[in-house]
């Protein structure tokens, strides 16, 4: 079949789905209703170590209205075994459990959950529960476990353990005439998506139970209910269409999911919990990691030694996983290289993949070193990363299957303006102001997973396709109706696109950036099987133009099929269904990785970030006025979807570099800054310009031809912002956010 001559694939579309969020029809999970519907108010812990010694519920059950209160004391039985609890995403261990046992992992964990008539009561009656805790001396800040951090058994899935050493990192790392060694940190970030974590449990009235739930993949709520309630997957159906940003925090079941089905199944009604904000504090978040990079080079900048050295924090009953160090080695070559990873354990809970998980880390602080070896041998920021380019993945030692960052960073210099830098830090300035210019290199992983999807033509020229995963802001309604739509040349209008429903074919979760290339192919062959049935009908009518075509011949336009170089002959879709005598033609086609392709090639995204900052030199005050953040991502589906996705990366970027910081009292264990009036994220006035350019890249590593760009965008940001303000200042800050106190301290 050949492409339809004007294909919605790679052009500017609107969100099929933007009418419905702006004027406020499109649902989220915690504004579904029900008959009969209860509402339940977690209680948190008011320690972060040891166990609840009395816990009274007296007060609160007999406030008017109240239905129950749960606690580990009378909470119905679930599953026992670990593996029950562990969700498609979860790290090796032993998945918390709420309101389990009497003991305390972390600050606010759920002690309590009180159940009433509506929310109102239910949040009056929890502040009525009386607890006495035995308490322990909290253990919360990595530095100072570092020595207690161990190695671990890499056994998360799709997490890359570090690359054995080659060379003699050590050895060459002190002969070499240049040497950079620093420590590099940033603070524990949280996702804080606009719509808080809930769920709402309908009571079916035969213990079958309709949940929608805050999860960025249905599938993995299912999964998760039926291995901790022993439910069969028919009954239990999880639906999300509409999420209100995730970032990673909707990957795995939160606790207030476990507690409302619990309820639910206890009270035979419907039930919705909502976590407050203060609550979204207390799960999963982005790890503080100590690193220490060790670069060293001759005098050329030539790179003769490369060290990337990390201890992350994790849970004391998970052991989290990201890539931090990896990255290193992927985009610099270098014959000889000694990476570590480590974790320690800590009072918190688990953290969890936030938007490009370890990239975001591991790249701050190489991309930061590799600034200062610049700076230490004279050379262009990008002169010395062009003099290190790596042309294969020496962590795996393969060729990339594309790689246009020597495009990403011509385009983005030029577009930036980079040849007028002058290269002396506090040599640029505009009236009180000092400005700076620094730049980065972004990388992240070009993945697709197992996915299916299932599409279903109608006589009537109408299109409905879909599966389970979900649209995470990402676009991914939109992507998917301009697949269908060319696959049988109709208009998207003329496409319904559905999602987040395990009555769909299954899908994985949304993250990882690969939902483009895994629900999409699989959109595509749906379409494609569909395609070849209706061409099959058509062929076989009575005196048919399309009589002795093959189907590789013709294209699909305007809801006919048509001999690609005669487009006289064609036939309507229409009438070859009712030729085959169908009212309607269904497909389910499944797509995944191509294992040929993985074993020959690696497959990244690359990205050059240019920042150009401007600091009140007396106040401290750091304004970023200017970002160009030049992509190679293969093929981009929907430009305007695409650079909304990039623009979000850098403002979070952005944001991790001057702002967010979740400020933790480690006496007591607890994050201080637990809601967002003390903990910042960007705001309209913080964010200036923003320049998206998308390099033209041809990659092979799926059948579209497509790379993720869900989390590219954030990758560099915060090491280009920082090197910008080392340049202007000529202080060199490697500790994250950069605060006021930082600049003039």
């Amino acid at each position: 079949m050949a492409s339809s001559p004007e294909p919605y694939f790679g052009t500017a579309r609107s969100r099929v789905d933007g009418p419905a969020k702006v004027t406020g029809q499109a649902k989220y999970a915690g504004e579904f209703e029900a008959r009969d519907l209860a509402h339940g108010y977690v209680v948190s812990s008011g320690i972060t170590r040891g166990k609840i010694a009395v816990i009274d519920t007296a007060e609160a059950e007999a406030v008017p209205g109240v239905i129950k209160v749960l606690t580990h004391e009378n909470r119905p039985r679930t599953a026992w075994l670990d593996y029950n609890y562990q969700d498609a995403v979860a790290p090796p261990g032993s998945p918390f459990r709420a309101l389990y046992d009497d003991k305390i992992h972390f600050s606010g964990q759920p002690v309590a959950l009180v159940v009433a008539e509506d929310f109102e009561t239910a949040r009056y009656a929890a502040s009525l529960v009386k607890l006495s805790y035995e308490a322990e001396e909290p253990e919360t800040d990595v530095a100072r476990k570092r020595d207690l951090s161990y190695t671990p058994p890499m056994k998360r899935a799709g997490i890359k353990p570090p690359p054995k050493p080659w060379g003699d990192a050590d050895a060459a790392f002190d002969g070499a005439p240049v040497k950079v060694q620093q420590e590099y940190r940033h603070a524990i970030e949280f996702h804080n998506p606009m719509e808080p974590h809930a769920s709402t449990v309908i009571w079916e009235g035969d213990g079958r139970l309709t949940v929608y739930d805050k999860i960025q993949g249905v599938s993995n709520s299912q999964g998760y209910l039926t291995g901790v309630f022993g439910l069969k997957k028919d009954e239990v159906r999880v639906l999300n269409p509409y999420l209100g940003g995730g970032f990673g925090s909707g990957l795995r079941p939160q606790y207030q999911l476990f507690l409302a089905v619990m309820a639910a199944r206890e009270l035979e009604r419907s039930v919705r919990v909502t976590l407050t904000r203060d609550q979204m504090f207390t799960f999963t978040h982005r790890p503080d990691v100590l690193q220490t990079v060790s670069l060293g080079a001759g005098p050329d900048g030539a790179l003769q030694a490369l060290r990337h050295d990390a201890v992350s924090g994790t849970s004391r009953y998970e052991d989290y996983q990201e890539v931090v160090v990896n990255w290193s080695a992927i985009l610099y070559r270098c014959e000889n290289v000694a990476l570590t990873y480590k974790l320690t354990h800590l009072d918190l809970p688990t953290p969890g993949d936030m938007r490009a998980p370890g990239a975001v880390t591991g790249v701050f602080a190489l991309e930061t070193a590799m600034d200062e070896l610049a700076y230490a041998t004279g050379q262009d920021p990008i002169a010395l990363r062009l003099k290190n380019y790596s042309e294969r993945d020496q962590t795996e030692d393969k060729p990339f299957g594309s790689k246009e960052l020597r495009a990403c960073f011509a385009e983005g210099a030029e577009r930036f303006g980079w040849s007028k830098r002058t290269p002396e830090p506090r040599s640029m300035r505009e009236g009180k102001e000092l400005v700076g210019w620094g730049m980065a290199t972004g990388v992240w992983e070009s993945l697709m997973q197992q996915s299916s999807a299932q599409a279903t033509l109608t006589a009537d020229g109408k299109l409905v396709v879909g599966n389970s995963t979900g649209d995470i802001g990402t676009g991914t309604y939109t992507i998917l109706t301009q697949i269908a739509a060319d696959a049988l040349g109709l208009r998207m209008e003329d496409v319904t696109t559905k999602l987040g429903d395990t009555a769909l074919a299954e899908a994985p979760v949304a993250g990882g950036s690969w939902t483009a290339a895994s629900s999409g192919t699989a959109v595509m062959k749906a379409c494609r099987t569909i395609a070849n049935q209706v061409f099959t009908m058509a062929r076989r009518m009575d005196h048919s133009p399309l009589a002795n075509v093959d189907f590789d011949r013709v294209v699909f336009r305007d809801g006919r099929i048509a001999v690609a170089d005669d487009p006289s002959r064609s036939v309507s879709l229409a009438e070859a269904m009712k030729a085959g005598g169908v009212d309607r033609v269904e497909a389910t086609e499944s797509a995944g990785p191509d294992s040929s392709h993985q074993k020959e090639f690696s497959a990244y995204t690359h990205s050059a970030i240019f920042a150009e900052v401007k600091i009140d030199e007396e106040l401290g005050q750091v304004r970023v006025t200017r970002v160009v953040s030049a992509i190679a991502a293969g093929k981009v589906i929907n430009p305007k979807t695409a650079r909304s996705q990039i623009l979000g990366g850098v403002v979070m970027g952005i944001g991790g570099a001057l702002e967010e910081e979740a400020m933790l009292d480690h006496r007591l264990g607890r994050v201080m800054n637990h809601n967002l009036g003390e903990y910042h994220v960007p705001v309209h006035a913080d964010i200036y310009d923003i320049d998206v350019i998308f390099v033209d890249e041809v990659d092979r590593a799926n059948p579209m031809g497509v790379k993720g760009l869900g989390e590219i965008g954030i990758v560099g940001t915060m090491a280009a912002v920082a090197n910008a303000v080392f340049h202007a200042t000529g202080k060199r800050i490697r500790e994250l956010p950069i605060t006021i106190d930082k600049i003039i301290g």
